[in-house]
């Protein structure tokens, strides 16, 4: 209704000045240096219309060229964005049934048109390396660390990776290191550093981050803890072998009381110590750990300690008899003693007491060595065909 009303408005306006314009039209003149033009005013206006028209044609097609080189552009750019997703999903699925060649071809095929270029040059990067391929491997991480622009992490963490799956030891060390500083909780870059210092011996380095462990929920309290002791033992084996039992000690004295406390410390020590031909320390570490607690490790380590003071391991012998019955460990331990004393009665009632309680071969030949001291041939005959048998019906194939 509108329109009609201006079409209406626009035709009276026609038909009332139109006779009014048409004796008054004006004149045009203009000149150049070999042209004149000569018009009305009306004709000038009718011109200048044509001219707008015109330009405005002409920005219509080159719009709809322009829009259409556009469109063409997307079809195409769409063309590979959907071929490159194509060509993730199925590479996914041969990366799960372990074809790795054929995973690593369709990752990086487009991968510059996927959804995560990144992601997929990582895959293939790993994928390379399962088969062996380093050189293509690297090419891939190279490309993925291009395009991360400010978030590296990825890609570091897969170059760590591929490090500790080449036996880069050190340098996945280095790595690790970086990676802790920018991301100190991150859960895989904890997984690679425990792998990556176990690798080089960085067991100072391994403690450090067992609590950060502990609050990313990285393993389970038993596996923790056996990293824990693990590391105490490379630390352990470092002090021995640059400084002795005398860095030994010094090293067991920094400890704090509770780590001395731990059994499994206190055996490894004094094995360490036994090993260094310190038995003095070693006897004092074992009565000090049966003190606090009885533990079977403890007790089997001192017919290794010769000491100056054997009586003390002899007392303390008795001691847990008294305190945890009479057990066969603990009377065989005490027959070797006694054995050492040259207390061969002695020694003989601490064996057969063990023996009465389970069978043991090496109990049945400490026995003979005794019987044969304290004159008992026969006795002796007798408790070496018993080890034998027993070692036979033990190892049937010997």
């Amino acid at each position: 209704m509108l329109k009609v009303l201006v079409l209406f408005l626009l035709l009276l306006a026609g038909v009332v000045l139109g006779p009014m314009v048409a004796g008054h039209q004006g004149y045009v003149l203009i000149q150049t240096d070999n042209w004149n033009i000569e018009t009305s005013v009306t004709g000038l206006g009718i011109i200048l219309i044509l001219s707008l028209l015109v330009i405005l044609l002409a920005e219509w097609i080159l719009r709809r060229l322009f829009r259409t080189g556009v469109r063409t552009r997307g079809w195409f750019t769409g063309r590979k964005r959907r071929s490159a997703q194509r060509h993730t999903q199925h590479a996914l699925m041969k990366l799960a049934e372990g074809d790795y060649q054929q995973a690593e071809k369709l990752l990086a095929k487009n991968a510059d048109h996927a959804d995560q270029p990144v992601a997929n040059y990582l895959l293939a990067a790993e994928a390379a390396q399962q088969r062996g391929d380093e050189s293509r491997a690297n090419q891939h991480l190279e490309r993925a660390s291009e395009l991360a622009d400010n978030n590296t992490i990825p890609v570091e963490i897969t170059r760590v990776r591929l490090q500790l799956a080449r036996n880069e030891d050190h340098a996945a060390r280095h790595g690790v290191d970086r990676l802790l500083e920018v991301a100190p909780r991150h859960p895989e870059v904890l997984r690679l550093a425990e792998q990556a210092y176990i690798r080089t011996g960085a067991w100072g380095a391994l403690l450090d981050i067992l609590p950060v462990m502990q609050k990313a929920r990285i393993n389970d309290d038993a596996q923790r803890h056996a990293l824990q002791q693990q590391a105490w033992l490379g630390l352990m084996n470092q002090a021995m072998a640059d400084q002795g039992s005398e860095g030994l000690k010094r090293w067991w004295q920094s400890q704090s009381r509770k780590t001395r406390q731990e059994t499994a410390l206190q055996v490894a020590m004094s094995e360490h110590l036994i090993e260094c031909n310190d038995p003095d320390t070693a006897q004092d570490i074992v009565l000090d750990g049966l003190k606090k607690q009885y533990d079977d490790r403890l007790v089997l380590l001192m017919p290794r300690i010769k000491s100056g003071n054997p009586d003390a391991l002899e007392k303390a012998l008795r001691q847990q008899i008294k305190q945890h019955g009479a057990t066969p460990l603990l009377h065989s331990t005490l027959g070797q003693l006694l054995m050492r004393h040259g207390e061969w009665q002695q020694a003989a009632d601490a064996f057969e007491q063990a023996l009465a309680q389970r069978p043991d071969a090496f109990d049945y030949a400490w026995l003979a060595d005794v019987y044969d001291r304290l004159q008992r041939p026969e006795d002796a005959a007798s408790m070496r065909r018993e080890g034998l048998l027993l070692t036979l019906k033990n190892n049937p194939a010997t």
